[in-house]
């Protein structure tokens, strides 16, 4: 569990600079890197959870209080959890990470010496990295060299200058054998960490060798800019090795996931709400130099589920808020059933999703050389709805002139548009489907019907079903109400209502799992002594023995409190007194029922004594009630 990885932690580095670290981590900093975030009101933002698919935005991120959390699935935690998750990261990972991006020296101890010691080796991740921005700058010095002239003459071919070479990290495999691996191992990377990486491989012979020689390199990076990878364009005809070679499958590296530029491009995609699918490198360099800032491509794996779901969550994908796909495909044969590929992904997104082909089938780099960045822009801009293209694409393998060939052709479009997400689209389609085979409408309809009907179940990383968003959390009784109320004061504004919060103990807490984390406030030191944040929620979290309890302090770090503005003492006050209030009303009950039960003959001393405490109870209550007037 994540406590038992922080506790884990704290012998190596020191609580407190893991403190620092949750402090000093902009928690919509570092989720914007992967998901695009909108206000929900209260301070709070939303966006697509990244951990289950979801078409309304129920992952919310509390800035103020450095948390988030998620209404659908029930994940939560702080920038460091989100790290551990979002990117399989160990805690040791995600603290480095979180410290180098914020500028922090962390310090190690060992074991429960309080004693500095120098800093242990880094995560394994970070180490990866390290190695694969090392090997950036070595491949960018070769490209400059003598033996990269052929390099240099493919990227002037293609339209690239030395600024766009520079600008996405150009260069040079060398024409040796272990070049890369020799400069890497002399900076202090392990044998096993460069094979790990994929920058280098064992030789037949046993000895180490560099994985790519007398290439073209691009550098991969992910989406918060690190590089991760490498593609790797042959240049030589002697060369008998495929065209691209790309790194193989590491534990930093997943070609599924991957998309070549979305470092460059998220931001334009996030903005746009629009992103455009091309299929190479240079594709993508030629798109941003163009003015279309938003391409991106694949990394040596056909476009699938793992990407849309990275795209999806960029493009804020919503019922909402639905984005634009383009997808840009040569239009030879391999081109068109890549389109049609892609149009059996349509139904992942929410949004609508488009194809650009250029009338001269050339792709967006070959574009751009043989007619200007006009040109690019234009061939974005004219885009048409992939199912339109799918369809005239079906329809043109039949001879339309008979009836065999009218009624085959319906048969093989119909699935095309029962496919369609917009339900509201498909009679217009039908009619549209119609006209395009010269039949009536009804045959058409039926013919759709039917393979509706016939569709199998959602792809496994589809976009789910509209549902309605999140709707607010259920409780009990009115008493669970104002109790979560007086927790969410707690997590959220523990500076405010420390000390009125304490003075009121677990027992007054009458839900189980409510008292559960007013126990964990109090194990954790009490909410006087806290001073909010990333730091004190999971302090709670970490307190908290039951795990119903640990996945509430989640919830309630980044639930709004039930009032328009911010809370102020008397509001503090009126909610404690509430929840005092339907504590002792509960025992006052109790309490008469048991007077009821008593013989005031047999039991007289035991009569008096309860009565005298009823009486004392309903005094309590009535001054609780005056100091809860004006409720919640």
């Amino acid at each position: 569990m994540y406590a038992e990885g922080v506790a884990e932690m704290a012998g190596r580095i020191r609580d407190e600079d893991i403190a620092l670290v949750r402090e000093r981590s902009s928690i919509a900093d570092v989720i914007s890197e992967t998901v695009t975030l909108r206000s929900a009101g209260g301070g709070n933002l939303k966006g697509l959870c990244p951990f289950h698919d979801e078409k309304s935005p129920s992952f919310n991120v509390s800035p103020a209080r450095n948390v988030w959390y998620c209404f659908g699935c029930g994940a939560g935690g702080d920038a460091i959890k989100f790290l551990m998750d979002a990117e399989h990261l160990s805690f040791v990972d995600s603290v480095e990470r979180l410290a180098d991006r914020a500028g922090l020296q962390l310090r190690y101890v060992e074991g429960d010496s309080a004693a500095p010691r120098a800093r242990p080796q880094q995560g394994q991740r970070q180490r990866l990295v390290a190695a694969h921005a090392a090997a950036v700058e070595f491949y960018r010095a070769q490209l400059t060299t003598a033996g990269a002239r052929g390099a240099r003459e493919f990227l002037a071919r293609r339209g690239f200058d030395r600024a766009a070479a520079e600008r996405y990290g150009c260069g040079f495999a060398p024409d040796a054998w272990d070049l890369l691996t020799k400069h890497l191992r002399q900076q202090g990377f392990s044998h096993d960490e460069l094979v790990t990486a994929g920058l280098s491989r064992p030789s037949r012979s046993g000895t180490l060798i560099d994985r790519f020689r007398r290439r073209l390199m691009w550098p991969i990076r992910d989406l918060a800019g690190d590089v991760i990878g490498f593609g790797a364009r042959k240049l030589f005809d002697d060369d008998d090795g495929p065209k691209y070679l790309n790194t193989p499958e590491t534990p930093i590296y997943k070609k599924s996931h991957v998309l070549y530029g979305i470092d460059q491009a998220k931001r334009e995609i996030a903005k746009q709400g629009k992103v455009v699918v091309v299929e190479g490198y240079t594709d993508v360099m030629a798109c941003h130099l163009a003015g279309v800032p938003t391409a991106v491509a694949t990394c040596g794996t056909a476009f699938g589920a793992d990407h849309i779901g990275v795209l999806r969550r960029l493009l804020l994908d919503t019922d909402a808020v639905a984005g634009e796909v383009i997808f840009t495909f040569d239009g030879d044969a391999a081109g068109q059933k890549a389109a049609l590929r892609a149009f059996e992904d349509d139904q992942r997104f929410v949004g609508r999703t488009f194809i650009a082909v250029s009338p001269d089938n050339m792709d967006p780099c070959d574009l751009r050389l043989a007619k200007g960045d006009l040109a690019v822009r234009d061939l974005v801009a004219r885009r048409e709805p992939l199912v339109d293209f799918a369809l005239r694409h079906v329809i043109s393998r039949y001879d339309l002139d008979t009836v065999d060939g009218r009624v085959e052709a319906m048969r093989r479009a119909a699935p095309l548009v029962a496919k369609l997400k917009d339900r509201e689209k498909r009679p217009e389609y039908v009619r549209k489907l119609a006209g395009d085979l010269g039949m009536e409408i009804e045959p058409v309809q039926r013919a759709v019907l039917a393979a509706a009907s016939a569709a199998p179940a959602p792809a496994k990383g589809a976009a789910p079903a509209s549902r309605p968003a999140p709707a607010e959390p259920v409780v009990d009784n009115p008493q669970s109400l104002v109790e979560r109320e007086a927790l969410k004061l707690a997590l959220q504004e523990p500076v405010l209502a420390g000390p009125m919060f304490d003075a009121v103990e677990v027992p007054e807490y009458r839900h189980p799992v409510h008292s559960a984390v007013r126990a964990a406030v109090a194990a954790a030191g009490g909410a006087a002594a806290a001073t909010g944040g990333a730091v004190w929620i999971e302090s709670v979290r970490d307190a908290c023995e039951d795990l119903a309890a640990r996945a509430l302090v989640g919830e309630l770090a980044v639930e709004p409190l039930r009032i328009d503005g911010d809370p102020d003492p008397r509001y503090v006050s009126i909610t404690m007194a509430r929840v005092q209030w339907g504590s002792v009303t509960s025992r006052i009950k109790d309490l008469k029922s048991r007077i009821q039960r008593i013989n005031p003959v047999n039991n007289k001393d035991e009569y008096f004594a309860a009565f005298g405490e009823l009486l004392s109870l309903e005094q309590h209550a009535r001054a609780l009630r005056e100091q809860a007037a004006g409720g919640l």
